[in-house]
């Protein structure tokens, strides 16, 4: 008769950062500016892949500045206010995100970070959550040249700190990022509120309180 084995216990939470612990709102960086231009931005210029390749070190801000306003020359000043003004997208610690950080740390679990944020502005991230500084490590993609979902800055996070996927929970609020984690070996979920994340970790044996409501 084989063995029967046991499922392995968990040690490590894997966190992403933005809108996980941190409110993040691009728009933000823009208050007190003509909303209709500020929508105008968004619509027009493809920010999100701007935005992804700062995130993944694909090139400093002044190369990728300057190769923006080449091409439309109208949004190089939007671009030059959101790095100005970049602490003004975060809006502090996501609810209840804090107390749960905590908790963990006071169980004993192992605390990371894997966070897709540009490497000029992430020095602004625990100044509006302070649970971030409670990492026992962080991997900034900006930093290491590379972004989720690639699956090779997960194995960068596994080798760097020693985490053993199949004893760790990752967890995003991102589907894609969750998915390659999953794909890994991660007990990965997919973050909507801290109650739920909660109900998720006690439901894979994390000695967590369940949420009240």
């Amino acid at each position: 008769m084989t063995p029967r084995t046991q499922p392995d216990v968990i040690d490590t939470v894997v966190y992403d950062f933005g809108n996980v612990l941190v409110r993040w709102d691009p728009r933000g960086a823009y208050r007190g500016v003509d909303p209709a231009k500020v929508e105008a931005f968004f619509a027009s210029f493809d920010f999100a892949a701007f935005n992804q390749r700062m995130d993944a070190g694909a090139e400093p801000f002044a190369a990728a500045r300057a190769r923006a306003a080449a091409a439309t020359p109208r949004w190089a000043p939007f671009l030059d206010t959101y790095l100005e003004r970049y602490a003004d997208t975060l809006a502090g610690p996501v609810e209840g995100s804090a107390e749960l950080v905590g908790e963990l740390r006071g169980l004993g679990l192992r605390l990371y970070g894997l966070t897709n944020w540009w490497a000029e502005t992430f020095h602004h991230a625990e100044p509006a959550a302070p649970a971030i500084g409670l990492m026992d490590g962080v991997v900034v993609s900006g930093r290491v040249g590379m972004a989720k979902p690639d699956p090779a800055i997960f194995r960068h996070l596994a080798a760097l700190y020693g985490v053993t996927p199949t004893r760790a929970v990752f967890v995003d609020d991102s589907p894609v990022n969750v998915a390659a984690a999953a794909a890994l070996g991660f007990h990965a979920v997919r973050f909507t509120t801290t109650a739920a994340l909660r109900r998720a970790l006690v439901r894979l044996g994390v000695g967590v309180r369940p949420p009240s409501d």
